[in-house]
Formats: C-alpha cells, structure tokens, sequence
C-alpha cells in the first residue's frame, strides 16, 4: 500500500495543467491563511487568559493595600490615644487624613489644569504648516 504525500514530487506536477496548478496554489494558500489565523486565536487566547490572570493578581494586590491603609490608619489612632482620649485620637487622625487628601486633590487639580485644553498642539501646528508648505509649492 502506497501513501499519497500531501505534497506532489515534481513529476506529478509537470503533468498537471495550469489551471489545476493555480487551483492547488489557491488551496494552499487559503489553507495556509486559515491555520495562521488558528494559530493567531489560539496566541492571543493564551496571553488574555494570561492577562486576565495577571489583573486578577494586581486586583487582589489593590485590595490587600486597601486593608493595609486601614491598619496604619487605626495604628495611628492607636498611637495618638496614648496622649490624647480615644475619641480625639480619632478626631486628630481624620483631620491629618483629610489634610493629606486637600494636599493629593490640590496638586491633582492642578495638573489638571496644565492639560487643558486637550490638543495636541505641536502635532496640530506640525500639520498646519504642512499644509501651508502644501498650498505654497501648490502656488508655484
């Protein structure tokens, strides 16, 4: 029993007519095209899944710093009701955490504001004087 390769030898393409070689070409490449795209779906499955994995990691990361905060927060309170009555302790730190928070706001408007209006400016004068080079050669 013989088994036919896939791939014909050179003999058994010179017989073929040209119209069944451009037949074959055409298979090939639509066959070539198709297990790209297979493989391409399969790589970029394999690195969301991979993403999705790392955003999970990062989220659980985010939530332990959340609860962390709160620990040194209630240190803090712990550490000024060594001075103070319970109760201040905890008026004083929210007033330290609002403080720190008007600060963190302030310098964010701030930034802000050096970011109005959103253009890109330098992109949009680099197009302008293209376009005025443009009508000027288009002039001459």
């Amino acid at each position: 029993m013989t088994v036919r390769s896939e791939y014909p030898d050179a003999d058994e393409l010179s017989e073929l007519s040209t119209t069944e070689l451009v037949q074959r070409v055409s298979d090939l490449v639509s066959r070539l095209v198709r297990d790209e795209l297979a493989l391409a779906k399969a790589e970029l499955a394999e690195k969301a899944r991979r993403a999705g994995i790392g955003i999970g990691l990062f989220g659980g990361a985010g939530l332990l710093v959340v609860y962390a905060v709160g620990v040194f927060v209630a240190a803090m309170v712990l550490g000024f009701a060594v001075w103070l009555p319970a109760w201040a302790a905890a008026v004083v730190t929210g007033l330290i955490l609002l403080l720190v928070a008007a600060i963190l706001g302030w310098q964010g408007k701030r930034q802000l504001d050096l970011v109005n209006p959103p253009v890109p400016e330098q992109a949009v004068a680099s197009v302008r004087a293209d376009l005025d080079e443009l009508k000027r050669s288009v002039r001459q």
